[in-house]
């Protein structure tokens, strides 16, 4: 196209820098939003400056001759370079690395008697949200199956304003005050002389400052556990941590703690599995996250409340304004009262999940802050935190954080200020606005909070003392595979510090958990185990494990998993497209993996699929199970040499996932791949016939249809992994 011609054709269409029709139709109010702020460079358009003169040339500079010297009269070329220069913002301190959607809520059991907000009494009401997903320690460049605690930080747009639960997948914190939180984030970070090591808890500063700071250990406890090592962030729970005030529109006053449960199930990777895909696939639970929901498998999440009234605060032996706790459901049932849905990607990561600012104070009538002393530096801390990020007190003004409520205030000026402001900057004022708002009429009023008598002093209430009890609770309601994790994990990460005397203060501190424990982190570093100093109370939970089925707030289910299908040209196709189909029908998301990308054919002339992955870029890490199907042609024949279906038997059944095959793969699997694994199952195969145990699961030659084999898959795959599989003469 010349230049005149986009010239006319720019003027034609006015050069709209902000694309609005289409987007008048969309339903939700957010989306309605950020699409007045959308610019869509799909269509055909001139290229300009930011100033609107269109350009000719962006590839050249303007020279003194053809090879002269470049001219700083080239206003374009000096315009591009500069922006370029300061596209980047700082990153977060802690929560770097992150990925967000947009999504919805839905209210379906009102609690009035809790909470006057509307968002938790209107049932007719279609909240948009956005969630941001997020590790803590690294940078923004480091992995996503690194061990760490995830956030789970939601944004509801409300018509009251923005609610914002800045949550996380562990319901306690490293600290109880938040004067602390410098010195834990310190330590927990690249060391500062080398800045190593990335995004790991493995070392002595961080060990050194948990091993004196005893408050640590019940969330030091979750972080040893499989729940920090997520499987997806479509399988992870969410905590608002923090113990919440609900006021009703009697006044009354309850302490509440907020849940997010997820509908696919609570589920976490091995730790050698966690290892090989920060290596393979660093961005995994991202393109996890955007996979699912770009298939139509959107990921949901019920949403919690616990509830105590304020009469019953101290009922407890510990301390509710003490975020180092739970209350276990034992003693309050979570109610289930809502949920939500994530359901669109972000447009431009860097607009929406990178320049979103979550801030614990955001919150509207109804719900307001209780006296943890935790939650209340927190709050400074956002607010602060935004200023220097986000370059300016105007950040609330960016798309992505704006209400979709009207917002009126006497607020000026300020670094990037956008809006014009016409009228007055101060209250009171000769034109009565903006005024404030009646408690009657919608506006905030916080709730009278009776204050503790006695003076001011640095103190902590007397039941924070307390640090040992819960974090036994925890190793007490583990299952058997999960202590055995939990161990490999105090063993990995105290193994890799240098000074004996962190290590020995680590085993002190265990030992105080339970001595079992200590003994066999001990037992792994090759250390005197200590005697026991601290007896166990034997109390337990049953709503703490992720294995144990009694668990009420765990799914296992195949919807959501992801499964390999390995094939080579000749495959069988009446079974490989079986199990795509159904599998496709199941909300299951089937991957083929081929000798190349593209089509594959089968053993039935004319009859082919499409791969999505080669043997060689992809591994068994990256799927919940892989199948084998079963063929014939020179391929097959050659299948005992081929290294990467070997890899992916071995590996994929080392980390106790279903493992399927059909066919003549069947022989294959029993000889070359497993062997001395699975030769009972293969003589209880009949030619006609499936057979699975331990999430293994074989089809024989003659079967032709899927059903059967479908079902067998589903089952195991549900699962979610074979525990009682013995995989200790497998290495991968």
């Amino acid at each position: 196209m010349s230049l005149a011609e986009s010239i006319k054709q720019s003027v034609s269409s006015g050069v709209e820098s902000v694309e609005k029709s289409a987007h008048k139709a969309i339903s939700n109010p957010k989306q309605a939003q950020l699409a007045d702020f959308t610019v869509d460079y799909t269509k055909d358009r001139g290229i300009a400056t930011h100033f609107g003169v269109l350009q000719s040339d962006t590839e050249t500079a303007l020279k003194a001759g053809i090879r002269g010297p470049t001219l700083i009269e080239d206003t374009h070329a000096r315009e591009k370079i500069t922006h370029f220069d300061h596209e980047r913002i700082p990153e977060r301190v802690v929560h770097a690395r992150g990925t967000g959607a947009h999504g919805y809520f839905k209210l379906h059991t009102p609690i009035p008697e809790v909470t006057y907000a509307p968002i938790l009494n209107d049932t007719t009401l279609t909240t948009p949200t956005f969630v941001r997903f997020s590790t803590v320690q690294g940078f923004r460049g480091s992995a996503d199956t690194v061990r760490d605690v995830r956030g789970f930080a939601t944004r509801f747009y409300t018509q009251q304003g923005n609610w914002d639960i800045v949550a996380n997948n562990n319901p306690v914190f490293f600290i109880q005050e938040a004067i602390k939180f410098p010195d834990v984030i310190h330590a927990v970070k690249p060391d500062q002389a080398k800045e190593i090591p990335q995004a790991q808890s493995a070392h002595d500063n961080f060990w050194d400052f948990i091993g004196r700071t005893p408050e640590s250990l019940h969330h030091v406890m979750w972080h040893m556990s499989d729940r920090n090592i997520p499987r997806s962030y479509r399988m992870m729970q969410g905590f608002g941590v923090h113990s919440f005030v609900c006021v009703n529109a009697k006044g009354q006053r309850s302490f509440v703690k907020f849940h997010w449960k997820p509908k696919l199930g609570i589920h976490s990777l091995v730790w050698d599995e966690a290892l090989k895909i920060a290596g393979q696939d660093p961005d995994f639970h991202r393109r996890d996250l955007y996979d699912a929901i770009e298939a139509g498998s959107y990921p949901e999440y019920e949403f919690g409340v616990q509830v105590v009234p304020e009469e019953k605060e101290h009922d407890f032996d510990f301390d509710l304004l003490d975020s180092t706790k739970i209350i276990p459901e034992e003693l309050v049932p979570v109610r289930y009262i809502g949920s939500m849905v994530l359901n669109k990607c972000p447009d431009d990561f860097f607009a929406e999940t990178e320049q979103i600012a979550f801030c614990t104070q955001h919150m509207v009538p109804g719900i307001e802050h209780s006296n943890d002393p935790l939650l209340h530096l927190r709050s400074f801390s956002y607010q602060d935190t935004q200023l220097t990020r986000l370059g300016g007190p105007n950040w609330n003004l960016l798309p992505i954080n704006r209400p979709v409520c009207p917002v009126f205030n006497t607020h000026r000026d300020g670094y990037m200020q956008t809006q014009i402001n016409k009228g007055p900057n101060y209250w009171p004022n000769r034109f009565g606005t903006p005024h404030p708002v009646a408690g009657k009429d919608g506006g905030q009023v916080l709730s009278p909070q009776p204050l503790p008598g006695g003076v001011k002093e640095r103190v902590r209430g007397p039941k924070f003392s307390e640090h040992y009890s819960q974090a036994t609770l925890f190793w007490n309601s583990m299952s058997d595979v999960e202590k055995e994790h939990i161990v490999g994990a105090f063993s990995f990460e105290l193994g890799r510090c240098d000074d004996k005397g962190v290590i020995e203060l680590m085993l002190e501190q265990i030992n105080f958990i339970d001595n079992k424990l200590a003994c066999l982190v001990a037992q792994s570093l090759h250390l005197q185990p200590p005697k026991e100093v601290h007896p166990n109370h034997g109390k337990a939970t049953k709503f703490l494990s992720q294995i144990n089925p009694v668990n009420s707030n765990n799914a296992f289910t195949a919807v959501g998993r992801r499964m390999a299908l390995f094939v080579h040209d000749g495959f069988d196709f009446g079974i490989a497209s079986g199990i795509k189909a159904a599998f496709a029908g199941m909300g299951v998301i089937v991957n083929v993996v081929g000798p190349r990308k593209g089509k594959i054919n089968s053993s039935t002339t004319g009859t082919f699929l499409e791969a999505h992955f080669t043997f060689e870029t992809c591994r068994s890490t990256l799927f919940d199970g892989v199948f084998f199907v079963g063929g014939r042609g020179p391929e097959y024949d050659k299948l005992k040499r081929q290294g990467r279906w070997l890899h992916a038997a071995r590996e994929a059944f080392m980390h106790y996932k279903t493992v399927g095959a059909s066919g003549s793969a069947v022989d294959w699997l029993n000889k070359y791949a497993l062997p001395g694994e699975i030769d009972r199952l293969v003589d209880n195969l009949k030619s006609e016939g499936v057979v699975a145990e331990q999430g293994v699961v074989l089809a024989g030659s003659q079967v032709k249809e899927a059903p059967m084999l479908i079902k067998s898959l589903t089952d195991e795959m549900s699962k979610h992994r074979a525990w009682g599989r013995d995989v200790s003469a497998i290495a991968a």
